[in-house]
């Protein structure tokens, strides 16, 4: 998931659950904002005695940042997305765990158990996944919304009127299928042509939000703005006229994960966590909450229908989505330029 700036943070904490005194310990979670309900942990610190506090941020980019500045050690687990697991495991910010300390292990899905960025799921548990794209405001705009270039050539009606996510993943990742070119090009032509493409599309945006995503949208501020489908599906809730595209072009794929860190300050409550998230009906209740899909086996059989049947949730059959890619390292110092220059 997951921005008014690349390196901003959004530090909330909470208290939850049995006090000190009869605590069976402490939970420290790294988290995304707005994406998990509090009666959630509630229930976890009753049924475990464990006192837990929550820090929160808005970008993978930005936990990745903080955790690199000071703050690994300070927590138990994360909650990034696909790529930044890799990007964690190759920077040695991950602990390993075995299968047989979670008893719930096998609710893992199988297709999401043997996962190119954790094969094998040894630092790592699905959370939920979802996509990204982009939702259109049809009282505004009455033509074809399933394209990417209403986000990267807007119609001159739209212009000056469009919202997208401060991810820098995302937005080059999507960029890049809008031009159909791969996206850890190493291309220089392929490269010049995004750069450029981005400059002449950044002319016709309002903002870089994602914390904001959902409110420029359901209040009109917004015609054209990228979102998670989640935050999408509340935000039809509240504005009819919203629609969530699929584009032809394609969107992002995207699967957040519960990671155990390097030096968990409270090892044996995190795995207490972890396994308590692959039981169905918690599973269930995040999905509930964050309008998401979980990666746990019986939990969407617990959903409420309106997700079940929520068109922001199903893409239309034959269209996957994309992951966003890791790229190599010298390859992604230029891609970081690229965003740089962007942000300018």
């Amino acid at each position: 998931m997951r921005k008014i700036l690349l390196s901003s943070l959004v530090a909330t904490s909470l208290s939850l659950g049995a006090s000190t005194a009869s605590a069976e310990g402490n939970l420290s979670i790294y988290h995304w904002f707005d994406y998990i309900p509090q009666e959630l942990l509630d229930k976890f610190s009753e049924e475990t005695g464990v006192t837990v506090t929550m820090d929160t941020y808005d970008s993978n980019e930005a936990m990745l940042a903080s955790l690199k500045a000071g703050k690994l050690g300070s927590y138990d687990v994360a909650v990034p997305g696909d790529y930044m697991v890799q990007v964690m495991v190759n920077e040695g910010l991950l602990d390993t765990f075995e299968s047989s300390e979670l008893s719930n292990f096998d609710n893992i899905e199988a297709q999401w158990m043997d996962v190119s960025f954790d094969p094998g799921r040894q630092s790592s548990i699905p959370y939920q996944y979802g996509t990204t794209g982009f939702m259109v405001d049809t009282a505004a705009y009455d033509g074809d919304i399933n394209s990417l270039s209403l986000v990267f050539d807007p119609p001159e009606e739209l212009s000056g009127q469009i919202n997208v996510l401060d991810s820098q993943g995302e937005l080059l990742a999507l960029a890049s299928m809008y031009l159909d070119i791969p996206q850890c090009t190493t291309d220089r032509d392929q490269l010049k042509q995004l750069n450029s493409m981005l400059k002449e599309a950044k002319t016709h945006w309002a903002s870089f939000g994602s914390d904001t995503a959902k409110e420029v949208l359901v209040s009109g501020e917004a015609k054209v703005g990228m979102i998670y489908n989640g935050f999408g599906l509340r935000a039809r809730d509240e504005r009819a006229s919203l629609q969530y595209a699929f584009p032809k072009e394609g969107y992002v794929l995207w699967m957040d994960n519960v990671v155990l860190l390097k030096d968990a300050p409270n090892r044996e409550n995190a795995l207490k966590f972890m396994d308590f998230l692959l039981e169905p009906e918690n599973a269930a209740a995040i999905t509930d909450f964050a309008n998401y899909i979980a990666g746990v086996e019986g939990a969407m059989a617990l959903a409420s229908d309106a997700v079940k049947q929520a068109p922001e949730l199903n893409p239309p059959a034959g269209q996957p989505g994309q992951f966003i890619e890791t790229c190599e390292q010298s390859v992604q110092e230029i891609y970081d330029r690229i965003w740089v220059e962007l942000k300018k």
